[in-house]
């Protein structure tokens, strides 16, 4: 949001955009090559970066600690620590950490100090007795993400089960999506190996599966499920590649009024061979409101 000469208030959106073609990420594309569509409305496009500006990644780890996810406490452990090392870069991107379960505990604040972060994690012992999982997000996302200067990223390790938040997950999706702040999620219900009848890692299954995979694709990310923590470290490298590549595109909506609506974005090659051939991923919509939990 910015004011005009002081005088008119104008707000823009932010979006991370990511190209692909199969599994690869695709560089070297310009401004020329998109097109921004509001509510089915082409929309005037303020700035672009591409890949090579790559600016720093501000990462919360967040980690449910709640009485579901106490048997997997060790997976969650090694995959928080693993997402640490494997996304952020020494001396340039800076990581914090907070545990959720009927508190919200920031056990370290953001640093570049990778001991400083091993050693908030290992002090993790024991869980509390609810889950809030949704006002965790909308409390690291407003008080530690909303003014960091360069690219947000959460990543939830969770079961996706939410017990205790005030917030709901329309909230934790809406503040995301206005800070462009970007979710990935790892599920720890196929790290509990053997414990919960029927799980198979990779599948979406119950209501905490699908409002974790909601989440993370409404903000432009990804939910994983599986509990091989090989296969999770590659989709880390993953990540941090993504993170490294993306577009950003900013856009002044034509609509300036905080009407409370959600807004359907949708971005689009001008090219339509590019369209056949490429994939885009960004987030998918917005709500016009200036901030609604407060």
């Amino acid at each position: 949001m910015s004011d005009n000469a002081g005088q008119v208030k104008t707000f823009e959106v932010r979006l991370p955009v990511t190209v692909t073609q199969k599994k690869s990420l695709v560089p070297g594309l310009s401004r020329s090559d998109f097109v921004v569509f509001e509510d089915g409305v082409q929309q005037e496009v303020t700035f672009f970066t591409d890949e090579k500006t790559n600016p720093p990644v501000f990462v919360g780890v967040l980690m449910d600690t709640s009485p579901s996810a106490a048997g997997k406490l060790g997976f969650s452990k090694e995959a928080a620590k693993n997402f640490i090392y494997t996304v952020t870069r020494l001396r340039k991107d800076k990581a914090a950490f907070m545990t959720f379960d009927n508190e919200i505990v920031l056990r370290q604040d953001f640093t570049d100090k990778l001991d400083l972060l091993d050693s908030a994690v290992d002090k993790i012992k024991k869980s509390g007795s609810q889950t809030a999982l949704y006002d965790s997000i909308w409390q690291f996302t407003d008080e530690k993400l909303r003014n960091v200067p360069g690219r947000r990223v959460i990543v939830v390790i969770s079961d996706g089960d939410d017990t205790f938040s005030r917030a709901e997950l329309k909230d934790a999706i809406d503040i995301a999506q206005r800070t462009e702040t970007t979710i990935f999620g790892i599920s720890t219900k196929a790290g509990f190996l053997g414990t919960v009848p029927g799980v198979e890692a990779g599948t979406v299954k119950d209501k905490g599966d699908k409002f974790l995979t909601q989440l993370c694709e409404q903000t432009g990310g990804e939910a994983f499920f599986t509990g091989d923590m090989l296969e999770l470290e590659r989709a880390f490298k993953k990540i941090s590649q993504e993170l490294r590549s993306q577009y950003i595109i900013t856009y002044r909506p034509a609509n300036q009024n905080y009407d409370g609506r959600d807004r359907k974005i949708e971005v689009r090659f001008t090219n339509k061979d590019k369209g056949d051939k490429y994939r885009i991923r960004t987030k998918s919509s917005y709500r016009a409101v200036k901030d609604s939990l407060k």
